[in-house]
């Protein structure tokens, strides 16, 4: 899976989606300093625009690289689903010899 660049940009109430704590967060300087600049996926202020940061993560879903997310809500929204094995949750449960 290839790493993809999140351009997370600032909505009206100076807040993105952060993939580190998994919720929509007050991109203040204390989210800087408390948690972007020791992540792993930081890569800096949103590359063309005047608010925001840049991610860079593996994406599961697919989209464009670099990804631009304007809106935090339906960013959140997007990365709460989960893939399912083609072959299902269950497969585990009759493979294990029950």
């Amino acid at each position: 899976m290839a790493l993809v660049t999140h351009v997370n940009v600032c909505n009206t109430m100076n807040e993105i989606y952060c993939c580190l704590r998994n919720k929509i967060v007050k991109l203040d300087a204390e989210q800087r300093e408390a948690f972007c600049q020791g992540c792993k996926m930081f890569a800096g202020d949103a590359m063309g625009f005047s608010r925001g940061i840049s991610c860079v993560w593996e994406d599961l879903r697919t989209v464009s690289n670099p990804h631009i997310a304007l809106d935090p809500a339906e960013e959140f929204k997007q990365n709460q689903v989960r893939q399912v094995p083609p072959e299902g949750p269950a497969l585990f449960l009759y493979s294990a010899g029950w």
